[in-house]
């Protein structure tokens, strides 16, 4: 940087277009798998809300969808 630049007297501003990137959500996750992302967090060193987000938006990217299929019990009778 040059040194003519005199960044002392500047004042601070918040970003106003901070609050516009990121909602905020309440979740209910399982445990196991707030576990999983935790110990991520502490190998990567990102938060694991973070690693969270990106997950999820790579799967949004991704157009992932969840494939379930709902497995029918068999009675004893049809066996």
């Amino acid at each position: 940087m040059r040194d003519h630049y005199d960044f002392s007297k500047m004042k601070a501003r918040k970003n106003p277009y901070a609050r516009l990137l990121k909602q905020s959500v309440t979740i209910r996750l399982d445990r196991d798998t707030v576990a999983y992302f935790k110990a991520l967090a502490s190998r990567t060193g990102l938060p694991h809300q973070h690693l969270i987000n990106l997950y999820l938006r790579d799967c949004a990217m991704r157009k992932k969808e969840p494939s379930l299929r709902w497995r029918v019990p068999r009675s004893r009778s049809s066996r």
